[in-house]
């Protein structure tokens, strides 16, 4: 038997047959933005980590992994109000069969794939913000497959069941009596890849205000279909139609399209540069273009030694002319990292939400945030 930290492997015939894991993510934040009703907001978060795997053979295994998040925040407005909100959630808890080529995975889980890092019209199961430090999404509970050929081709396929919230992209409700089901097939192409991936579910539109009538159940497909190439600089393309079979006025069709690139100057330690276009649509009739929105998005980031990283993301709202910046300060040492973050965005806060922390940065101001991982 090995103990090292809190891993504990029992060793049989030559090899672990099974192992125990116990990690976590501490971190802690304040943040100070005078244009927002709280002005002064800080909190706590911690995400402990249970990983437990069974080696079956030199082939096969068996995994599982339980995780929660356990968070409180608090917002002041000196000498006037206050706001104090805590939670505890599961955040993940699934469990996994896999083999060299295949995996078969079950629960409550992250599932994410495409090929933009910005704007992500492929952003149909998570909310990864590319702001965000500690890279948080909730995750949706649901059985996944997935097979890997020789060739670097893969094949998914998916059923969601339970997961009720409306996410980034949706328009309605996702019905609680019906699963979802869907798939992807990725391939290598010369030079880069692409995919094809297909969603289907159940939509509760009473919700939509808009809509000239509503329906408690009304079905939705979805296709999409991206593609990357490394051609000296990195190309990838995004896209995504959003079908309801039933008129529910801008919100029966919706196509989401995002083009970008990106490339490493040799500037001192590398200047990595990358630059994304997003154009949506929603109309009662597809691909008409009538209702649209459009946004360009710039990261920038450049390593400063060994334990120093600055960066920067800069969006720009051209339906609405509206600037977003935000800027990055990272220190790393072993377990623990150090962020500064400024931003200076409009009040009016129209880009698409990726997290929750879109109103936290509404306006201007600074955050500082501690992670301590073990």
């Amino acid at each position: 038997m090995v103990l090292s930290g809190l891993f504990v492997a029992f060793a049989i015939n030559g090899f672990s047959q099974d192992s125990l894991l116990f990690k976590g993510v501490f971190s802690a934040w304040a943040n100070y933005n005078p244009d927002n009703q709280l002005s002064c907001y800080s909190g706590i978060r911690y995400i402990p980590t249970l990983d437990y795997s069974i080696r079956l053979n030199s082939t096969s295994l068996i995994d599982c992994e339980i995780s929660a998040d356990i968070y409180g925040d608090a917002g002041v407005h000196p000498f006037d109000s206050t706001h104090v909100e805590g939670k505890f959630q599961p955040y993940r808890m699934w469990v996994r069969y896999s083999t060299n080529q295949f995996e078969l995975r079950l629960g409550l889980q992250k599932i994410n794939f495409g090929s933009a890092t910005l704007f992500r019209p492929l952003m149909w199961f998570d909310q990864l913000d590319p702001r965000d430090p500690l890279q948080l999404t909730n995750g949706v509970w649901g059985l996944l497959g997935r097979y890997y050929f020789l060739n670097n081709a893969n094949i998914w396929v998916w059923g969601l069941y339970g997961n009720t919230q409306p996410l980034t992209w949706e328009t309605g409700k996702t019905s609680n009596q019906y699963p979802e089901l869907g798939g992807r097939i990725q391939t290598p192409v010369p030079k880069g890849e692409v995919a094809l991936s297909y969603h289907f579910r159940e939509v509760d539109t009473t919700n939509l205000v808009t809509s000239p009538t509503v329906y408690n159940r009304i079905a939705e497909n979805r296709i999409g279909i991206d593609g990357k190439w490394d051609l000296g600089v990195g190309l990838w393309t995004e896209g995504t139609w959003i079908n309801k079979n039933r008129n529910v006025g801008m919100y029966t069709n919706q196509e989401l399209l995002t083009c970008g690139t990106d490339y490493t100057f040799g500037i001192g330690n590398g200047l990595n540069v990358v630059f994304e276009h997003l154009l949506a649509s929603y109309n009662e009739k597809a691909f008409h273009f009538a209702n649209t929105i459009s946004f360009s998005g710039t990261s920038i980031s450049y390593p400063i030694g060994i334990f120093d990283n600055v960066s920067a993301i800069i969006y720009y709202d051209w339906t609405n002319r509206s600037l977003y910046n935000f800027a990055t300060w990272k220190k790393q040492y072993n377990k623990i990292a150090f962020y500064l973050m400024a931003y200076w965005n409009p009040t009016n806060y129209q880009l698409p939400q990726q997290s929750s922390s879109g109103t936290l940065f509404a306006g201007k101001g600074v955050q500082f945030m501690f992670v301590y991982n073990h």
